[in-house]
């Protein structure tokens, strides 16, 4: 008689990774803002890995994947997005070698690193923050940004004003100048726009909201909101980067 063997093959899981943290990583930023040490961090750095930067990328990819159907411009690879935990301290009086948050911002292509306007959260033991805008502009991108507003404030102030955007975000932050700067006039009605150092929306959630399964979804309708003002403001930023037509003998090459 003959018999016939069997052998059970475990069923392979097609499920993507949890777009969200786990307590764990909340755990992990707590001991690392007391902690703030290489002796500490360089025998836990597989547990920043497998409880924040992998987990991290996992919702940078889910994201991304939204952000195909309503701003496409702004997608690069997860890796791009993802800040470095490690501190830039060779021009700070703070010595610190690590951040106390995990960050990432999306940007479009030919800008340089956080300039120009585009999308924004963090996560720390102590806060979730998604904001959306233009925070760190080079002297250029300020200066375009301004000469836009003398003759586009009124439809800015009305992206600003769409009520789901207002109830999304918690405020505008501005860091303004006390004094209008050189070359505008400062009786202008945009004159509070202008004076702006950055233009940019968000609103400060518990930390906990990265736990939530939905997490990568709430980060996804908040910077869906925020897309008409991100493009508004990099409108005049992508005019300044796009190539200059030659002229020759009196017509565009």
């Amino acid at each position: 008689m003959r018999y016939t063997r069997f052998v059970m093959v475990p069923k392979l899981s097609n499920s993507a990774p949890a777009a969200c943290l786990r307590p764990e990583a909340l755990t992990f930023l707590r001991n690392l803002a007391r902690h703030n040490d290489r002796e500490w961090f360089k025998p836990r750095k597989a547990t920043f890995d497998a409880e924040l930067k992998e987990p991290m990328l996992a919702i940078l990819r889910r994201v991304s994947e939204a952000m195909e159907s309503f701003a496409p411009d702004y997608v690069r690879p997860a890796e791009k997005c993802l800040f470095r935990i490690y501190r830039d301290t060779r021009f700070s009086n703070n010595k610190l070698p690590y951040k106390t948050h995990v960050a990432a911002w999306w940007m479009p292509d030919g800008f340089k690193k956080t300039s120009g306007a585009g999308f924004y959260f963090h996560v720390s033991a102590k806060e979730t923050v998604v904001a959306a805008g233009a925070w760190m502009p080079d002297k250029d991108q300020l200066a375009a940004i301004r000469r836009w507003l003398l003759d586009h404030h009124a439809e800015f102030r009305k992206l600003l004003r769409t009520a789901a955007l207002r109830k999304a975000f918690d405020e505008f932050e501005g860091n303004a100048l006390t004094r209008p700067p050189k070359g505008f006039p400062s009786d202008h009605p945009a004159m509070d726009l202008i004076k702006c150092r950055q233009w940019g929306l968000s609103t400060t959630l518990p930390a906990t909201a990265a736990l939530e399964p939905d997490f990568a979804k709430l980060l996804i309708r908040h910077f869906r909101l925020a897309t008409p003002v991100v493009d508004a403001l990099n409108t005049p930023l992508k005019a300044a980067l796009a190539p200059k037509k030659r002229v020759l003998f009196g017509f565009d090459e």
